[in-house]
C-alpha cells in the first residue's frame, strides 16, 4: 500500500433479470485511488464473470473520479453489458465519498 492511495467503495443495486442479480441484490464496487488527484490506480466489482470484471478494471484504471463525464463517456462507448446503470451509480458513489474525503480531511477518521 502507498500511503498517498486510498480505497473507497461504493454501492448500486442491479437489475433485475441478469445473473448477478440472482447472486448479489447489489453490485459492490471498489476503487484505489491516489488521494491527491482522483486518479484510480486498482478497482474490482462484483459482477459475474472475470471477463467482465476485466473490462470494467481497464475502463477505470487511469480514470478520475474527478471526471465522471468522461468516465460516463467510456461505458457508454464500450460497456454494453445490462450492468451499465448500476456500475456507473456505484462510480458516482465512489465519486460522492472521494469529493467528501477531499472535503474533509477527518471524514471517515474514528
Amino acid at each position: 500500500m502507498k500511503f498517498n492511495e486510498i480505497l473507497i467503495t461504493g454501492y448500486a443495486k442491479l437489475p433485475q433479470g441478469i445473473t448477478a442479480k440472482e447472486l448479489y441484490s447489489a453490485i459492490v464496487l471498489a476503487v484505489v485511488v491516489e488521494k491527491q488527484s482522483g486518479i484510480i490506480v486498482a478497482s474490482e466489482c462484483s459482477l459475474v464473470t472475470e471477463l467482465a470484471k476485466k473490462f470494467v478494471r481497464d475502463i477505470l484504471v487511469g480514470s478520475s473520479l474527478n471526471d465522471l463525464d468522461e468516465i460516463e463517456q467510456k461505458f457508454k462507448r464500450h460497456y454494453y453489458g445490462s450492468a451499465r446503470k448500476a456500475i456507473l451509480s456505484a462510480v458516482k458513489n465512489c465519486a460522492e465519498k472521494y469529493r467528501q474525503i477531499c472535503e474533509n480531511e477527518d471524514f471517515y477518521v474514528d
